[in-house]
């Protein structure tokens, strides 16, 4: 199943536009939103038993909706069209050979997905002058691509620690005859001019946002070959995201509302389960709670502002004493974190009911902006070929964008 570009974003716009008013206003507490009430689609969704919101949550209502009795038709509708609209073939990649790559300081997750993106880029690299790696990071795909493919690798990092990091792991691999070597340079790739080749392969392993976005356009420019990952869309410096291509007739999306598409319905998250998942949402509503208590006026997620999310895991009396000791207010007694822990306890159940339907559109806000990149490069003179490249366990933000002016250098996909 190779996925057509133009009339698989245009279904795709065709639903979302409709739904918009869903993934603009975000369920902040038990009050029924208005785009529910509008649809009358809360009294179906307060009346999930436990059963079913767990697995909605834990496989998504585009799955679970045909087995919910009593369903809105309109619900249902919605949740038939995203199921088969978010379908994707998989990509085919072959496994590395006897030649095991050098992943030491590689997390187990990070050696699948470059494991997986090397296998599959062999076609483009036979014909390709040069590698560069966009947004390199910590550098681990440029020396292992120049270890494994033994050609040129430049990795472009905005971060010079980083970069300083890598050219010294870099320079080990080289002196001990791992590699050719990989060089890196400090290049801020959205502000400062991508110098890229018409004979570059360009990469980018998880280009955030407006990243993803500039490397689109200069291999449009350029007429280079692309594999693309996308992560974190939500990242541009404007309030909202300006379509690419002329094939989008000018569809765009609020810096919010990509926000929504780092979202993902699964029973074993990447970091923790989705119980430990939900056990920390439930702790940044009971902050908020708390904080609004204090007299503050606190949007859905601002109250983790400057705190690393991943601290809600660690229950409310923590991140509480971060976020007063941040905005200079008292800290929260015992009694006070317990009182909110209980408020939010007492309504957090609605709030997880009436999300439902907004989380179900986080897939298609993600699938619409990459069918957006695709046509860009498809109206440059490219052939593209969308699929997922990782399983969703490795990590959920598996759609890879491939492209190149030669359609055999694509990667194959599955058959079955």
């Amino acid at each position: 199943m190779n996925l057509s570009v133009r009339p698989r974003l245009a279904a795709l716009q065709a639903t979302l536009l409709p739904v918009l008013d869903i993934v603009d206003e975000r369920v902040e507490d038990a009050q029924i939103p208005g785009w529910c009430a509008r649809r009358d689609w809360s009294g179906f969704l307060l009346s999930l038993t436990e059963a079913e919101l767990e697995r909605s949550e834990a496989e998504g209502l585009a799955v679970t909706a045909p087995q919910l009795s009593g369903i809105p038709e309109s619900l249902a509708k919605l949740a038939a069209e995203v199921r088969e609209q978010c379908r994707l073939p998989a990509l085919v990649s072959p496994p590395l050979g006897s030649a095991k790559p050098d992943f030491r300081g590689v997390s187990l997750r990070k050696r699948q997905q470059l494991s997986s993106l090397l296998g599959a880029l062999g076609p483009l690299v036979a014909s390709a002058g040069r590698i560069v790696d966009v947004g390199a990071g910590s550098g681990h795909f440029t020396r292992l691509s120049a270890e494994h493919f033994g050609c040129e690798t430049l990795g472009l990092e905005q971060n010079p620690e980083r970069v300083a990091r890598a050219t010294s792991r870099a320079r080990t691999d080289t002196d001990s005859g791992l590699s050719r070597g990989a060089h890196f340079a400090v290049i801020d790739a959205v502000r400062e001019p991508l110098e890229l080749r018409s004979d570059d392969l360009a990469i980018g392993l998880h280009a955030c946002g407006e990243l993803g976005d500039t490397l689109v356009r200069v291999v449009a420019e350029r007429g280079c070959d692309l594999a693309l990952i996308s992560c974190c869309l939500q990242k541009i410096n404007s309030s909202e995201r300006s379509a690419l291509s002329q094939m989008a007739g000018g569809f765009s999306l609020r810096k919010e509302t990509l926000g929504l598409s780092n979202l993902t319905s699964q029973a074993m998250g990447v970091e923790a389960s989705i119980e430990t998942t939900l056990r920390a949402r439930e702790a940044r509503y009971a902050l908020r709670l708390l904080l609004r208590g204090r007299g503050l006026d606190i949007e859905a997620g601002a109250e983790m502002r400057g705190i690393n999310r991943r601290r809600a895991h660690s229950g409310l009396a923590d991140i509480a004493e971060r976020a007063l000791t941040q905005r200079a207010l008292p800290s929260a007694s015992d009694a006070e974190v317990r009182a909110y822990e209980a408020e939010a306890a007492k309504h957090f159940y609605a709030v997880r009911r009436l999300s439902l339907p907004r989380n179900l559109l986080a897939r298609a806000i993600e699938l619409c902006v990459i069918l957006d990149r695709a046509g860009r490069l498809e109206e440059s003179g490219h052939s593209v070929r969308i699929a997922t490249l990782f399983e969703r366990a490795v990590t959920p933000r598996n759609i890879s964008l491939f492209a190149s002016r030669d359609a055999t250098r694509l990667p194959a996909l599955r058959t079955s």
